[in-house]
């Protein structure tokens, strides 16, 4: 196995255990730390600032203000002397700059906390690697480098053991230890991997690669140069792949040709009967019945009058939506429509669409950990979105720094909130 992992504080089995159970309740819980001192947790949103990197952490509830902002690249200038003397390194941190970050780096992509709320693991895309960061140091405890030149989404295990990162030009998704950065396992993908999912239970991975993104070949003729893209069921255990789809495919039996197989982001229903899928170039998104593996529903939302004056090759690397969750009843979800500069509310049931903010280059969604609030990244304005899922109303805007992009629920300690108040 690869990794370029340095050891981190360790819990012994009996703490971790300790630690693991008492996060999985929503409200504020004891936690032991290393001296078996016990301390509060408490849920906070972390919100990955792409360009800056940076992480801002603000208060889930209210006015949601800011806690605290986190430099995520303290190891800038070493990272960059590697990467200046390795030639072909060197091209590929530029094209990664040109192609996917519009002219700028890319340093905070994803980032989930560990559940006892040490430490705050991130994919940096530029950098090619996946880090820990100590919450109370704010220093690298841990590094892995991925296959390849960039690293992507990710996703963490309910059990907060393991994080699974896409490796872009690896063509592979890592699976590593939360604690040391030890790769645990891999699994293979299409061309460009991207989101990872887990099931509620643990047992699965829901994963997509979405291909050549950052080609002009954007014309439904030409879809074939985008390379193979996939969605995936993946055993989380074994790492077997247990489906692979086409969905352009699946699409195409549906009666919906010449649409992209490119699956962007995802939201699975409570039951993990539906997954409700987001395709390149598509205004909209597709109900893919999971169990019999058929497109049931597909939902066009509205489209601005510049989105549908843009060619396809203008598309922001061929998303027109980029982000979708769902609320905690599995009733509606929460749609960022990308290239519209808007998020919407829709009723799961019915399809019925709200639109409820505006803003410039929506690119994530989340859904708060008590299932009510939708939080909605406007990378463009750089400002943070709440949205009541009941009322279908704006609760708050967020001021945040430079092009966020990804938005989670983490854990951090009661006394690392108070010492930055």
């Amino acid at each position: 196995m690869r990794t370029r992992s340095r050891s981190g504080r360790r819990l012994t089995g009996a703490l971790l255990a300790l630690a693991l159970a008492s996060c999985l309740l929503a409200a504020p819980a004891a936690q032991a730390n290393h001296k078996g001192k016990p301390h509060k947790l408490r849920s906070v949103i972390f919100v990955g600032n792409n360009w800056d990197g940076t992480a801002d952490v603000l208060y889930p509830r209210g006015e949601m203000r800011r806690i605290h902002r986190i430099n995520i690249i303290p190891d800038y200038e070493e990272r960059m002397a590697e990467i200046m003397l390795d030639p072909e390194r060197f091209a590929y941190f530029l094209a990664i700059r040109e192609l996917i970050g519009e002219g700028h780096d890319q340093f905070v992509d994803d980032m989930y906390t560990s559940n006892d709320g040490e430490l705050l693991i991130v994919s940096r895309p530029s950098f090619a690697d996946v880090v820990a960061i100590d919450l109370d140091t704010e220093q690298i405890v841990w590094r892995f480098e991925v296959d390849g030149q960039r690293s992507d989404h990710m996703a963490i295990s309910p059990d907060g053991k393991q994080v699974a990162v896409s490796a872009s030009t690896g063509n592979v998704v890592h699976i590593l230890n939360v604690r040391t950065g030890v790769e645990e396992g891999r699994f293979e993908s299409g061309d460009s991997p991207h989101e990872n999912t887990y099931s509620a239970d643990g047992k699965r991975i829901y994963h997509a690669s979405i291909g050549m993104v950052y080609t002009p070949a954007d014309d439904p003729t030409m879809d074939s140069t985008k390379g193979e893209r996939y969605f995936q069921v993946v055993d989380a255990k074994t790492f077997e792949i247990l489906k692979r789809v086409n969905m352009r495919e699946k699409l195409a039996e549906a009666g919906y040709p010449d649409m992209s197989a490119a699956v962007r982001p995802m939201a699975i229903s409570p039951d993990e009967h539906f997954a409700y899928l987001q395709i390149s170039f598509f205004h909209g998104f597709v109900e893919y019945d999971l169990r019999n593996d058929v497109v049931t529903r597909v939902h066009d939302m509205p489209i601005s009058a510049e989105a549908a004056a843009t060619p396809r090759e203008g598309y922001l690397l061929d998303s027109a939506h980029h982000g979708i969750a769902m609320n905690g009843r599995g009733t509606k979800l929460c749609v960022a429509g990308t290239m519209s500069d808007y998020a919407a509310i829709v009723n799961r049931k019915s399809f019925a669409t709200t639109i409820v903010a505006h803003g410039e280059k929506p690119y994530w969604s989340t859904t708060s950990r008590d299932g009510k609030r939708c939080y909605v990244s406007f990378s463009g304005t750089d400002e943070i979105v709440a949205i009541d899922y009941k009322t279908r109303e704006v609760v708050a805007r967020v001021p945040v720094g430079d092009h966020p992009q990804r938005i989670r629920m983490g854990t951090v300690r009661r006394a690392w909130i108070q010492a930055h108040e």
